[in-house]
């Protein structure tokens, strides 16, 4: 009897192990795929960046800070501090952006998206190790090819050598974040799910003037940019509650 429970644990065991992997391969391979498509595609830099704002968005405010707001009881940190901390760093990263980088907002607001975007697949690694599964896997590699076009689309105008490390990083998140499973304290990981949405969030603000500014007139979105913005924004929305 004992044997054979130690050969189905083992074999549960090597099962959850090739998921994980097949979830970070596609993860990584979305991610490489977004950017690679709003790279591509340079010349419709307004439409990338609507789907980069309503991503990001999404990302933000439906994934991220809810899971943070209900994981804060078992974290042992109180609710009211979720969204303190959230719009601390949406503000903080909006001041980095105006005056903390002598380059344009936009490019301070890329590094920042690509940064808080690193610390989320870290989180998503470890996520991704606790389920185990390939349905999580799919739904995270949906999320990940938004947030790969965002990254493409917000560093468009940095040199390719810093889309090549950011990118390299986010692709190595995932994998730090699973073989670091149960070291993080909760109060920490909670922490920095909320902040990360805060900067997110700031992001996609970011993004969302931007396009306003590459679209005709500079006044408002065009047509094409709000659909193509509320198509990104509904995908994400959708792996995101998938994957929940």
């Amino acid at each position: 009897m004992g044997v054979v429970d130690s050969t189905a644990v083992l074999a549960h065991a090597s099962s959850a192990h090739g998921s994980v992997i097949a979830g970070v391969v596609l993860v990584t391979a979305a991610t490489l795929a977004g950017a690679w498509l709003s790279r591509r595609r340079s010349g419709q830099q307004a439409a990338w960046l609507a789907a980069a704002a309503g991503a990001l968005l999404v990302i933000s405010g439906v994934h991220l800070l809810p899971d943070a707001w209900s994981d804060a009881p078992a974290a042992g940190i109180p609710r009211w501090a979720v969204p303190t901390i959230a719009l601390a760093s949406f503000a903080l990263a909006g001041l980095v952006a105006r005056k903390g980088c002598p380059c344009d907002p936009e490019k301070a607001g890329g590094l920042g998206t690509a940064a808080a975007l690193t610390v989320h697949r870290f989180l998503e690694g470890s996520a991704l190790a606790l389920t185990s599964t390939l349905t999580v896997a799919g739904a995270l590699a949906v999320h990940a090819l938004a947030e790969g076009l965002a990254v493409g689309a917000l560093l468009h105008a940095q040199p390719r050598r810093h889309l090549i490390v950011w990118l390299s990083a986010m692709c190595l998140g995932p994998v730090a974040g699973a073989a670091a499973v149960g070291l993080l304290p909760a109060a920490a990981e909670t922490a920095l799910v909320a902040l990360a949405a805060g900067v997110l969030a700031q992001a996609a603000w970011v993004s969302l003037k931007a396009a306003v500014h590459l679209s005709p007139g500079g006044r408002r979105l065009g047509r094409r940019p709000a659909a193509v913005g509320l198509a990104a924004a509904a995908v994400t929305a959708l792996a995101a509650l998938v994957s929940g």
